[in-house]
């Protein structure tokens, strides 16, 4: 198997990480626009005024920085040590589709049990390729 084949899924969740980043603007010039916003709202974060289609977005691109740095680390792993294989692939696919869903359900109908079932399976996810590194043997 190409093993630079493990950049594709690192390089779709990054592009849905700066797609997330671009919404941040997005969404608070146009509430600023609208007035719902001034800039002093922003000034230590976002203050209590700020409307939660406005926030969403930027807590969203925080979960996109959270956990799956260690989906990162872990690709880069199995690239240096030469141990992409399908199943691998697979896997980090997986985790990558589900945190596109995540994402998807975060910055539109916000069901939080949804958001969450969706979330916790990432996680599981993204553990099982952690565990595949330390316990499948080398190829």
């Amino acid at each position: 198997m190409d093993q630079q084949s493990i950049f594709a899924p690192m390089g779709a969740l990054a592009l849905l990480t700066f797609a997330v980043l671009g919404l941040i603007p997005a969404r608070r010039f146009r509430a600023a626009s609208a007035q719902q916003v001034t800039a002093d709202d922003f000034r230590f974060g976002e203050s209590e005024r700020v409307p939660g289609h406005v926030s969403i977005p930027n807590r969203n691109m925080m979960n996109l920085l959270e956990l799956p740095a260690l989906f990162y680390v872990a690709a880069l792993m199995y690239y240096v040590a030469g141990r992409v294989t399908a199943p691998v692939l697979g896997v980090a696919w997986t985790y990558v589709a589900l945190r596109a869903v995540h994402s998807a359900i975060h910055l539109t109908y916000n069901n939080v049990f949804h958001r969450l079932v969706v979330f916790a399976a990432s996680n599981v996810v993204l553990g099982a390729f952690w565990v595949l590194f330390f316990v499948r043997p080398h190829p």
